[in-house]
């Protein structure tokens, strides 16, 4: 359904072998960056123009076994391939465009000499990711240096350096130069990879003031198994280079030096702020890798209640309702039956109902299924509608350690919706909060369409966070009613009222814990009631109000009091239509630990 990456970083390296090349270097680091199975070596001859190629036979023969011999892990004949060619270059580009490759390794000086190319003309003619090596990286890296500030191949860098920290449980250290004249929150060039580094505490940081960058990253090298950087940025009508700071720790080093160049030109400012913005999307691919899970996963729910037990915690399943009377039944039996009695990993399941004018609390109620009414939950703190106003009230009213939310309108309810969401809390500590995703076909007439669902996610809840919280962006559905945390953190945060409770909780979760804190699940398949358009613009039009909301706090400026909180709605009848006004203000509570009735009720657990 969601295809997960199996490396987030470089998936396939090409190193070119050519005869009379040593070439170690480039194939350490290949190795160390994308591991045994993901190294392709292709070797290369070059014959001089005035000559036949058919002169290069007995050298590309013995280049064959070189590449066999080279190749740690066996691969059949075609990964012992040997291109002639007056022009190898040209031929080295044809081999990575076939092959798909994401990074290519030359070694310098040795490929360049005997390639009979410049690194201009490498650079200008980059068929992909480029990276250059010097003769000293060895087999064995233990510790990784990244000069960052905010460049265009700063995710480059970032990417190779995660990649061999992966392989090879490297250290990895930052190194971010300013110069005197300004402050480090003047760097405008170094803010979004400052929001990068910021969650991702397994790189170590260190800063230097400095006007003499050159020399501060060379001395600062020297403490290095590997340095990585990136190549100087320059506008497309200029000629290629390396760079003096790279060009000189080349030259000089005697320690591993890997400089970077992506494929696409650069287009913008290396001064600017949005210089850093593209280094973000390494935080969230790696994120992606590493906290998207599947609910197949756990189905072995003896060893999750193993887990449970040994970690003393106790789980609380709270389901808001409104006028479910047709799913509740179905939904309430198949969890309580599976997750509380045959395999006891729910220790209490409530409904919190919103006043169901229907018979969803009788049944319920006759499961043998607890029932609170919101609007009757802490009443000296008023009653509001709306799912966020249930989902804050059940936090007094549930008492695990865990608490776990779903909706009861779920038409094809399987365990997995709950101990999919829940394993992940189990088995990694550092989790605290866990959404689920789902295909959600939709129903047109009487046929569904698969996977057409998700309406308000995909045209405005993914697009506002692609815009303003792009850490978020790998979230697949931000916006699902399956999810749930642990409650030492969901009573730490603030509850909109309405439909814009989910993207909330989410944004308040990066911003107070970070996003290594939040997990997603593939739940498979949710089939449900879908809404009709005019409640999914409502439901729109909320969301848009919390995030502005989160944006007011997050940036210290007032927007939402200057602006419409009411909604014309276009109402339709037999023979005309008119305009209509709902008010669609979407309120906010206050993080639960701040109410004295909870602390009373909590005071031995907070």
């Amino acid at each position: 359904m969601y295809p997960i990456p199996q490396n987030a970083f470089i998936a396939k390296v090409l190193v070119p072998v050519l005869a009379g090349c040593d070439q170690k270097s480039a194939i350490h680091a290949a190795h160390s960056i994308a591991g045994d199975e993901n190294v392709y070596l292709s070797g290369f001859i070059h014959v001089p123009k005035h000559q036949s190629l058919s002169t290069a036979t007995i050298d590309a023969r013995k280049l064959r076994q070189t590449l066999k011999q080279l190749y740690k892990v066996k691969r059949g004949d075609k990964w012992a391939q040997v291109n002639v060619s007056h022009n190898p270059w040209s031929e080295l580009i044809n081999v990575v465009k076939r092959e798909d490759v994401d990074l290519l390794l030359l070694e310098w000086p040795c490929h360049f000499d005997s390639l009979n190319v410049t690194i201009a003309e490498v650079f200008a003619q980059a068929p992909c990711n480029i990276a250059i090596v010097n003769q000293y990286i060895g087999a064995a890296v233990k510790n990784v240096l990244i000069p960052i500030r905010g460049g265009p191949y700063a995710e480059l860098s970032l990417r190779i350096a995660l990649s061999i920290r992966n392989s090879n449980n490297a250290q990895i250290s930052s190194l971010h130069l300013f110069p005197n004249n300004i402050t480090r929150d003047q760097d405008v060039a170094f803010k979004g990879v400052d929001r990068v580094l910021k969650n991702l505490p397994e790189i170590k940081r260190e800063e230097i003031v400095t006007d003499n960058p050159i020399n501060a990253v060379f001395e600062a090298a020297k403490k290095y198994d590997l340095l990585i950087m990136g190549a100087s940025a320059r506008p497309i009508d200029e000629v290629p280079s390396i760079g003096p700071v790279a060009e000189k720790i080349m030259r000089e080093s005697r320690n591993g030096v890997i400089v970077v160049k992506t494929k696409l030109p650069y287009e913008i400012n290396p001064a600017s702020e949005e210089a850093g913005q593209t280094a973000i999307s390494v935080l969230v691919d790696k994120w992606f890798a590493e906290n998207t899970f599947h609910a197949d996963e756990f189905s072995d729910l003896k060893y999750l209640l193993s887990l449970k037990q040994k970690q003393n915690l106790t789980i609380s399943l709270a389901l808001p309702a409104l006028n479910e009377e047709q799913t509740v039944g179905r939904v309430l039996r198949t969890i309580k039956n599976v997750l509380m009695t045959r395999y006891p990993l729910l220790d209490e399941i409530v409904l919190i109902d919103s006043n169901s004018t229907d018979r969803t609390r009788q049944i319920a109620e006759k499961i043998g299924v607890p029932v609170h009414i919101h609007q009757e939950i802490l009443p000296q703190h008023g009653a509001r509608r709306g799912k966020g106003e249930a989902l804050w009230k059940s936090l007094y009213c549930t008492r695990g350690d865990i608490i776990i939310w779903i909706d009861t309108d779920i038409v094809n309810i399987h365990p997995r919706f709950i101990y999919g969401l829940i394993a992940p809390l189990l088995l990694r500590p550092e989790i605290d909060f866990v959404k689920g995703f789902y295909r959600r076909p939709l129903k047109v007439g009487n046929k569904m369409q698969a996977g057409s669902g998700g309406r308000v996610t995909e045209l405005t809840a993914r697009p506002l966070i692609n815009l303003f919280y792009p850490e978020l962006s790998g979230m697949v559905q931000p916006l699902s009613g399956e999810y749930g945390g642990r409650r030492k953190v969901l009573e730490q945060l603030p509850f909109f009222s309405g439909y814009g409770v989910e993207i909330g909780l989410l944004i308040d979760m990066l911003d107070k814990f970070g996003l290594s804190s939040i997990a997603q699940v593939d739940l498979q398949e949710r089939i449900h009631h879908n809404q009709p358009l005019e409640a999914l613009g409502k439901m729109s039009f909320a969301i848009i109000q919390a995030v502005i909301r989160k944006l007011e706090i997050k940036y210290g400026q007032g927007i939402l009091e200057n602006i419409n909180k009411t909604m014309k709605m276009i109402r339709y009848e037999q023979d005309r239509f008119f305009l209509d006004v709902e008010e669609i203000a979407e309120g906010e509570r206050p993080p639960m630990i701040e109410l004295k009735e909870y602390l009373d009720k909590f005071k031995g657990k907070v």
